[in-house]
């Protein structure tokens, strides 16, 4: 597979594409991350990746393959995003508590003026958390760069979540599998 450019300083993305195998550099350009109010969940994903992507195709040879992704949570039709502070982080970890969310990630690889774009959406459950959980996960693990919180790979998603149903990876950041079988119509 032909060198991509990655235009996200996330440190799992980065992991995941080097599990992949993928050959990559990263790139990144401050993007505004607001929407359009009236887009889907979905769409708000990909408008995000999308924006990542352009900022960061303006930098690099008209040839090259740029990949952007954008993370969102959702609980309630509410986008969770990431915490604010340690007591935002206890918050928001108590609202997903006991609860399903929906972790929806927007892909967006673009190529000059061809563009493919998706998102993956996995349902993810929580077990009850007591306090003294999530208080000890926030301070030990500080997820403030985090969107919903937390990270599926980390000590949360290993005793705090009951079942994923769809991608796992997809909630560490990328639908890897899919975005593989992406990148290939870019070959």
């Amino acid at each position: 597979m032909n060198k991509i450019i990655l235009a996200s300083k996330s440190p799992r993305r980065k992991q995941l594409l080097e599990w992949a195998e993928i050959p990559f550099e990263i790139v990144v350009n401050e993007t505004d991350e607001s929407y359009p109010g009236y887009l889907s969940k979905e769409e708000i994903a990909i408008h995000i990746a999308r924006n990542k992507a352009e900022a960061v195709q303006t930098s690099c040879a008209k040839d090259a393959v740029v990949l952007a992704a954008d993370t969102i949570v959702v609980l309630n039709d509410r986008i969770i995003g990431k915490p604010q502070d340690r007591e935002d982080a206890i918050r928001i970890l108590s609202d997903l508590s006991g609860n399903k969310h929906v972790v929806i990630t927007g892909v967006v690889i673009k190529k000059g003026e061809d563009e493919l774009f998706f998102a993956d959406s996995t349902d993810v459950y929580f077990h009850d958390l007591a306090r003294a959980q999530i208080e000890f996960y926030v301070d030990k693990y500080q997820p403030y760069d985090k969107a919903g919180a937390y990270a599926i790979q980390e000590w949360i998603g290993v005793v705090g979540i009951k079942s994923v149903s769809g991608d796992f990876y997809n909630v560490m950041g990328l639908p890897v599998s899919r975005v593989v079988r992406a990148l290939k119509s870019f070959e």
